[in-house]
């Protein structure tokens, strides 16, 4: 081999050297990177499953049954006893009475 050949192939040698190292570092960082995507998708699992929660305590809270078993849930943690009156049916008018005029 000549001179020019040996040149040629010592660049190509430290060519394919660096590239080797640029390689291993970024499959080291891509490597550390899919750890982090992994936190942040476990993070917003967890805030996605508390949101849920939220909501259905929200919910809970804004209609009139959960307001009273919210209270009646209370109560009886201090020892107070809660009974609930049934629903009674309304009283209906008669098949063949008129409504009434003012």
């Amino acid at each position: 081999m000549n001179t020019a050949e040996w040149i040629i192939a010592l660049i190509l040698a430290v060519t394919l050297f660096v590239f080797l190292i640029i390689g291993i570092i970024l499959f080291i960082k891509l490597i550390d990177l899919s750890r982090e995507v992994k936190i942040v998708v476990k993070t917003s699992q967890d805030i996605a499953e508390k949101t849920e929660d939220v909501v259905e305590n929200v919910r809970d809270f804004t209609s009139i049954g959960g307001i009273a078993k919210a209270i009646s849930h209370r109560l009886e943690r201090k020892g107070i006893e809660v009974e609930f009156v049934e629903k009674q049916k309304p009283k209906s008018a008669p098949k063949n009475a008129k409504p009434e005029k003012k």
